[in-house]
């Protein structure tokens, strides 16, 4: 599923492709996709322009010239593509034809993508329950948001009413990288663990996002690429162990990853 770092990439592709033209075609796709009426997106977005964009978690709130916004969830599979010839994508869900030619779908060939209208970005948030954008965070805030928390550290970095952006594959990241086992208690990680936690969590979405970008490779350091069970730890220290985490397959390495 697109976590932060995908998201970005897909508002960077939006930047740079679609902004600032009329458009002057709607074509709609399956209506699960859709949180109001197919209709209404179709008079919503006919003869509008899509002005800007911003994000929150593992959204895309794209702002419109006339009446508020079009908010983009990606599901698994989803993601833009922006073209210009006559066919369309088979499992396009949202087809803009824009008046120089081009053309943005929405992708989302399992379906599990939403878009949504919204008059506000305050009210969307609340409304779906989103807690601060990662990235948007600092240090200190952090901090403070686990300072009433309880459970383990997994669940709570999953919990999008927690933290907005952080997905499976990200958190296990994270939390490899910080040295601290995906069971821990929250109430059990201390200030120094806290910080690593932080430190860590932006190192990560920073590197993953910055290689999508420029078409990087991850660094072999990252437990990304180890996993599999028993698969070698990248430090070279044990072997790769999976669990199940609120549902989550959850890879780790029990000799780098302390249980707090």
């Amino acid at each position: 599923m697109p976590e932060l770092p995908e998201v970005a990439y897909q508002k960077v592709y939006i930047d740079s492709t679609s902004l600032h033209q009329q458009i002057v075609q709607v074509e709609t796709g399956a209506t699960k996709i859709f949180q109001s009426a197919k209709k209404y997106f179709e008079e919503v977005l006919l003869k509008n322009q899509l002005e800007s964009i911003s994000q929150i978690g593992k959204y895309l709130l794209v702002e419109l010239k006339k009446k508020g916004f079009l908010v983009i969830h990606f599901g698994m599979t989803g993601r833009m593509d922006y073209f210009k010839h006559d066919e369309v994508h088979k499992h396009a869900q949202l087809t803009l034809t824009f008046e120089n030619g081009g053309k943005l779908s929405f992708i989302c060939p399992r379906k599990f993508g939403k878009l949504f209208l919204t008059d506000s970005i305050e009210n969307f948030k609340k409304k779906q329950k989103l807690g601060p954008h990662a990235t948007n965070l600092s240090k200190a805030d952090f901090q403070k948001l686990f300072e009433k928390k309880k459970g383990n550290v997994k669940s709570a970095l999953m919990d999008q009413s927690f933290i907005a952006g952080l997905g499976n594959l990200y958190v296990d990241e994270m939390l490899f990288q910080s040295g601290i086992h995906p069971k821990s208690k929250t109430e059990n990680l201390g200030k120094n663990d806290l910080s690593a936690m932080y430190k860590n969590m932006i190192e990560v979405l920073e590197t993953v996002t910055k290689s999508k970008m420029e078409g990087k490779k991850i660094p072999t350091s990252y437990l990304r690429s180890h996993r599999s069970e028993g698969a070698d730890c990248p430090n070279g220290k044990g072997k790769i162990e999976m669990i199940k985490i609120g549902g989550r397959s959850t890879y780790f390495c029990p000799e780098c990853q302390e249980i707090k």
